[in-house]
């Protein structure tokens, strides 16, 4: 049996003769935004010692002198014999949210859970008053078949939904169990919110709506369990994985909705909720409208030549300093990458530097944007940034239309999830992220979990009221969403 020696941490793991690294690394920091196809380059590894011969993809990956040095694709790579692997070990921040709320008293403990693309989040509630006791976060561990979406939906169309389904509800079993475990009282609920995509392949739900247009899902309401029939021991609690508003279009929404409480205020009011995709909701007490943004996953590092998770070794600030910019990295150290915050304020400051032109070109000759190490952010990366941004706020000002406003009219904004935790407001607006007022924006934190936790307590009618008074807007159909698309994606001038 083939021993992996993972360094520097001199983790050393027996695996069977044969076995795939991608399933071995994952759970050690390596990340497989394209599902392990060998088409991104974010699973390298470096080889202490003899490295097995390079592959196709490892060839067309690598130039000789780092193939040469040891370095190989993750992806790639079996346990054919004793592997020693240099990686740069880090640890991942996932957001939770222990906001004290009011609530209505209920018996017994909960369990809330957010069930994102990238991070699990789960939380153990005093239903009584609705105190987090205890909280457990991992990896979604569907992420080692693709960091977005649609490439685990086509893993999913592939034959992989079982596997897809097992996987997330293993985990979160786990991390419910831990959590019982250490309950005062009997755990009588779990909530569960996610997108479309989460819903769907937790539930066992078909995927294929979802995976080409109108991308509209058969059936998007709640979804109820036992704890049993998930195979999860927790005492015989019911699991409830709340509604979705539409296609790609979640209950972790519904869940930001409940959180902020948007449905019960006066005017135009604004949730944005950004991760590995992007949901927006307009609107307030009179009505909302909904929709998901093809943002992509450039806000949390993949895509980006170097790319990488909020966590530590990532760039994630970087100011002006004189002539130059000054990043700043995650935990110390040396950086390994930067991840979306970074990105973000590295674009704002090269605005204001000059380096870049309002139409993403780059300015003076130059041919990328060096940071530090040897790190550079070259043009493709920007317009990956354009791209992401540019759906976002086309998003914004196409919804503020349909409720007969501009952005301009909006009286809050409520940035919800980990990148609106971390980025700064004044480079999301100065690159025109958020076409608002800096002055109005509320960094919210996670509103899916928060929402999550209400839902212990509330019953459901409060969700049900809520997707009767919001409305989904498809913005690819939208008459003027190209045009908008293309002005939004420009940066602002000053």
């Amino acid at each position: 049996m083939p021993t992996i020696t993972i360094l520097p941490a001199n983790t050393r793991l027996d695996v069977p003769m044969g076995t795939s690294l991608q399933d071995v690394l994952f759970p050690h920091g390596v990340e497989f935004p394209c599902g392990g196809r060998g088409t991104c380059k974010a699973c390298r590894v470096r080889v202490r010692g003899t490295a097995p011969p390079p592959t196709a993809d490892d060839l067309a990956a690598f130039p000789p002198g780092l193939l040469d040095a040891g370095w190989r694709l993750g992806c790639r790579m079996r346990a054919e014999g004793d592997l020693a692997l240099e990686l740069g070990q880090w640890s991942s921040p996932i957001l939770a949210d222990d906001t004290v709320v009011t609530v209505a008293a209920k018996d017994g403990c909960g369990i809330a859970i957010d069930l994102g693309t990238t991070t699990l989040a789960a939380q153990l509630v005093d239903r009584a008053d609705g105190r987090v006791l205890a909280t457990r976060t991992a990896l979604n561990p569907q992420a080692r078949h693709g960091a977005d979406l649609m490439t685990r939906i086509d893993h999913a169309l592939r034959g992989g939904a079982d596997e897809l389904r097992d996987l997330v509800r293993g985990e979160l079993g786990r991390l419910a169990g831990e959590l019982a475990a250490s309950a005062p009282k009997p755990i009588r609920l779990v909530t569960v919110v996610g997108n479309t995509a989460m819903h769907h392949l937790f539930g066992g739900v078909d995927v294929t709506p979802l995976s080409k247009p109108p991308f509209r899902p058969v059936g998007d309401g709640a979804l109820r369990f036992t704890d049993r029939e998930l195979g999860w021991s927790l005492g015989g609690a019911d699991v409830r994985f709340l509604p979705c508003l539409g296609g790609f279009v979640g209950s972790d929404l519904t869940a930001g909705i409940l959180a902020t409480r948007i449905h019960q205020l006066d005017g135009l009011n604004l949730l944005v909720d950004l991760g590995t995709n992007g949901e927006l909701v307009c609107g307030g007490k009179a009505g909302l409208v909904c929709a998901s943004t093809a943002a992509g996953p450039a806000f949390e590092g993949a895509g980006i030549s170097i790319g990488m998770r909020a966590a530590t070794g990532a760039i994630g600030a970087a100011t002006v300093e004189g002539d130059h910019l000054r990043p700043e990295v995650l935990g110390g150290g040396a950086p390994r990458g930067v991840c979306g915050s970074g990105l973000v304020d590295i674009i704002a400051g090269a605005l204001d530097l000059g380096w870049i032109v309002p139409s993403g070109r780059l300015a003076r000759g130059r041919t990328d944007l060096p940071l530090c190490d040897g790190l550079a952010l070259q043009g493709l990366d920007v317009r990956q940034l354009q791209l992401a941004k540019g759906a976002i706020a086309a998003g914004i000002h196409l919804l503020c239309k349909q409720l007969g406003g501009t952005a301009g009219d909006i009286r809050r904004v409520f940035l919800a999830g980990a990148f609106g935790n971390y980025v700064r407001i004044r480079s999301a607006a100065r690159i025109g992220l958020l076409p608002v007022d800096p002055a109005i924006v509320l960094p919210s934190g996670n509103t899916a979990l928060l929402g999550a936790r209400l839902a212990l307590h509330d019953d459901e009618h409060a969700y049900a009221a809520i997707r009767a008074l919001t409305r989904q807007v498809e913005l690819k159909i939208e008459p003027s969403f190209d045009d908008t698309y293309i002005d939004a994606m420009g940066f602002p001038s000053a």
